[in-house]
């Protein structure tokens, strides 16, 4: 008999484990991990902001635009890397699963490097599409050059080995490699951004950036040389002779996730553009805005990706009761906090603001938009996880169709529309009814999803519902 302090297997927590205990097993240590990232994240813009310059706060906001599309190359191999090694270990497949974390492992680093390469060509051009004035220009490229250029390969490594450690169950190791960098992220920041330190302003946020990522990734690499014959994590470039017969897998879960960053990009981009032509202040007033809206976002996320592995690898062995149970306590847990968050800043919004920067113009614009867009939390919070259940049963189209629609296909259009209706604040509006509409579509199509998996299964001619549901 197992010792009430043993910790329990993999198989124990996905399969046998009740649902509220196996669910606040994965997300609990995701969620911490998030609201780190978060920290990190907000560090950057608060040290900055200390400087009580608006351009350089624009700066960081700018470049950050750019930094997403190491999130996007992360999640195409990351994401879809996770979703199969779940469900090839919820079929008993473990050498497999072994081989797609090797694939994703160095195809993630070529593409990491690649993208490093073409940002440092075209810093300049693409900050300036994004928005960038003189005033913030060498400032944002500053930054780019640490933390999207010397630390894209490590920054996108250590995001996508998080995801393939928690894809087995790993969760508090996962989340342990993520919060380390983000720590040592918050420590250096006033070091190198400060006058009382290196004094280097935005560029030094990025080389603080730059430098955590390096630490997180060390501490995966040693965490899979410690471990090797104990996890399915291989970074081992033998694996990759029989690895390509998983590309497909890998890409065809993992693109909707990375598009749906690449099209935050274009979204953020057009945003940025509209809001630039009132000033650096309403730009720095948009990036303090975007980091406070992230704590309900990184919450969600933390739900969402604590619940993909449970989900695809109880829909691979053929749970769907349990799958069905696992996802919805997941997705209440993630509701009821953005619900908070919306209570929170709705009552509070100026005070919030005023931690970041004083000038007195950038936080009248930062509380104003920051009481509109928060409206959006409730419906991304569920919006974002059914995302991911999706690309936890492999269902890429439908994936696909709900990301398209979260970012990139209605937002422009919006901008242009409410930003001739309200000049300004009318942009703010956009985020809550982008994802309105595009959880009223997730929720159809899940619904079309259970109504097909329920008539396949009470087929009677002995074909395989799983089998079918995964064509």
């Amino acid at each position: 008999m197992k010792s009430s302090r043993e910790k329990p297997t993999r198989e124990e927590v996905f399969e046998r484990l009740p649902v509220k205990r196996a669910v606040l097993a994965q997300i609990l240590p995701a969620i911490a991990s998030q609201m780190v990232a978060l920290l990190y994240s907000l560090a950057d813009t608060f040290f900055v902001g200390r400087l009580n310059d608006p351009d350089q706060t624009a700066a960081v906001t700018t470049a950050g635009a750019v930094f997403l599309l190491l999130t996007a190359v992360s999640n195409l191999f990351g994401v879809g890397g996770a979703s199969l090694a779940a469900r090839k270990l919820g079929s008993g497949l473990r050498d497999e699963a072994r081989e797609v974390s090797s694939f994703c492992f160095w195809w993630g680093l070529v593409s990491a490097a690649a993208l490093a390469v073409l940002i440092a060509l075209f810093s300049q051009p693409i900050l300036r599409l994004l928005g960038a004035k003189e005033a913030s220009l060498e400032y944002a490229r500053g930054y780019l050059l640490y933390a999207a250029v010397l630390g894209a390969v490590p920054t996108a490594l250590t995001t996508l080995l998080t995801n393939l450690v928690r894809s087995e169950g790993a969760s508090l190791a996962a989340s342990i490699g993520a919060t380390l960098g983000c720590f040592i992220n918050i420590v250096l920041d006033p070091v190198f951004v400060l006058p009382f330190g290196l004094g280097m302003g935005a560029a030094g946020a990025g080389a603080a950036t730059a430098l955590s990522n390096c630490a997180g990734l060390g501490y995966f690499l040693i965490y899979i040389a410690r471990r090797r014959g104990g996890t399915i994590v291989s970074v081992s470039p033998r694996r990759l002779k029989t690895a390509k017969r998983h590309a497909s897998g890998v890409l065809s879960v993992g693109l909707p996730s990375a598009l749906q960053y690449l099209l935050t990009v274009v979204a953020v981009s057009a945003q940025l553009a509209f809001v630039s032509k009132y000033g650096s202040e309403a730009v720095a007033a948009l990036g303090i805005t975007k980091k406070l809206d992230q704590l309900p976002l990184f919450f969600s996320i933390g739900c969402a990706s604590g619940l993909l592995p449970l989900v695809a690898y109880n829909h691979a062995r053929g749970d769907h009761e349990r799958s069905e149970s696992c996802f919805r306590f997941g997705v209440l847990i993630s509701l009821s906090f953005a619900l908070l968050s919306v209570a929170v800043y709705e009552s509070f919004a100026p005070g919030l603001t005023r931690l970041f920067i004083e000038d007195k113009t950038t936080v009248t614009y930062a509380a104003s938009f920051l009481r509109r867009m928060v409206i959006a939390m409730p419906f991304m919070s569920v919006c974002y996880p059914m995302i991911t259940k999706f690309q936890a049963m492999g269902r890429a189209g439908e994936s696909l169709t709900v990301s398209l629609m979260r970012k990139g296909v209605l937002d422009i259009p919006l901008l242009f529309l409410t930003d001739a209706v309200r000049p300004l604040y009318g942009l703010m509006w956009v985020q809550p009814i982008v994802d309105t509409l595009s959880l009223t579509a997730a929720l159809i199509l899940d619904r079309r999803l259970k109504n097909r998996l329920k008539s396949k299964q009470n087929n009677t001619d002995g074909s395989d519902p799983m089998e079918e549901m995964n064509q």
